[in-house]
């Protein structure tokens, strides 16, 4: 990314204020600058935005503080989960956070935001807290979902975010059902769909897709390519992984999603394009440091020199900083002691998890069956127990 110019007009506010450092008194600058994207977008069947981005010093250090924490949240997460306190499926985001961050900047809470499994850091995004996400790992009453739902199912509807869904590709066509409500509705806003690589080929996604370009609904299908679904890479499973042309007759954007500048200017795209033309697929050029889950080392199919490679040239949070470096917003030190201030929030959310107790076993019959049906269970001597719901 680099440096062009600044301007002393106002510009759009951020999307989640500074609230635990000040940085030289610029936290609350909003000062306009404009900054090339790393690459430039490439396009199908429509032209590409501006590789230009208006952002501001107080924009640039929420982009740094939000990624830090998004990525020291899942590497504690990493650590809870080989202490055993973490149990079943677990998916960590951890390289992929300019996604997140730069899809925020772009969108309001009107828009909704539907995606897989790999879901902590968009809750996060949303408006979620760390206590929230902690207690929803560990199976705690805290949690998002009280607990019950685990990694998988991160849930926030108050602020539009749709889940954290185990099926791969199911969300899709839920994300073009919020889109026809939203159309239908006339409010005004779109819904974003997320989907990895991985799930591409699925048969549900282009029929979805057909129905939304058919009726021109506000739908952005984002697909966070991490080139690799679960240990498969993408040339070994799919005959073109060219995924923002996969829509053929649907406009499509190739993005580095590992730029959060050139996310947030590609969502604000999609987003005014679809609004006035119906969908649009956003292909994220991404990487995950992680495996794919934490049964997966994510070394047998790939390289540690990869890996090692892409934190070198590509990392979204190193990319930030070396801008706000340049840009003389904060030295080595001031943005460290940001990093020191995110692991103690960590910590702390972390010990308040652990302090919330786990759900009541009659939590096992709520969010089910229609309210005052009741429910039958059997035990092991299948003796039938019935439970009348509250």
């Amino acid at each position: 990314m680099a440096l062009i110019s600044r301007s002393t007009s106002t510009c759009a506010p951020l999307f989640r204020p500074l609230t635990l450092f000040s940085l030289r008194h610029v936290s609350t600058d909003t000062s306009p600058i404009t900054v090339d994207t790393s690459v430039p977008f490439t396009s199908h069947n429509c032209d590409p935005p501006s590789r230009s981005v208006t952002t501001s010093t107080s924009e640039l250090l929420s982009f740094f503080r939000d990624m830090s924490l998004m990525r020291r949240m899942e590497i504690a997460a990493d650590s809870l989960y080989k202490s055993k306190l973490i149990r079943g499926f677990c998916h960590l985001y951890d390289g992929q956070e300019a996604v997140s961050v730069g899809m925020e900047a772009a969108l309001t809470k009107s828009d909704c935001i539907i995606t897989a499994y790999r879901d902590h850091c968009i809750f996060l995004g949303r408006g979620g807290s760390l206590l929230e996400v902690f207690s929803e790992l560990m199976g705690r009453q805290a949690g998002c979902s009280k607990g019950k739902g685990g990694s998988m199912h991160f849930y926030r509807k108050q602020a539009g975010f749709y889940g954290g869904h185990g099926i791969v590709g199911a969300q899709v066509p839920l994300g073009c059902g919020l889109a026809f409500a939203q159309k239908y509705s006339k409010d005004e806003a779109v819904t974003f769909a997320l989907y990895g690589d991985g799930a591409a080929n699925q048969g549900q996604l282009f029929e979805a897709l057909n129905i939304a370009a058919l009726w021109d609904l506000p739908a952005i299908l984002v697909c966070e390519n991490n080139h690799y679904g679960m240990g498969t890479a993408e040339w070994r499973a799919a005959k073109s992984p060219a995924y923002y042309k996969r829509g053929d007759y649907v406009p499509g954007l190739k993005v580095d999603g590992m730029d959060a500048l050139a996310v947030k200017q590609a969502c604000k795209f999609a987003k005014e394009h679809a609004l006035k033309n119906g969908p649009l697929i956003l292909e994220m050029d991404t990487y995950r440091y992680h495996g794919h889950s934490m049964s997966d080392p994510g070394s047998t199919y790939r390289t540690r020199d990869e890996i090692s490679g892409i934190r070198q040239e590509r990392d979204p949070i190193e990319r930030v900083r070396k801008l706000l470096l340049s840009l003389d917003v904060a030295n080595e030190k001031e943005l460290k002691d940001i990093e020191k201030e995110v692991r103690k929030e960590v910590d702390e959310a972390i010990a308040q998890a652990k302090g919330s107790p786990a759900p009541e076993p009659s939590e096992l019959f709520t969010n089910i069956y229609v309210k005052s049906f009741g429910a039958e269970a059997y035990g092991a001597d299948r003796k039938e127990v019935r439970v009348t719901l509250p």
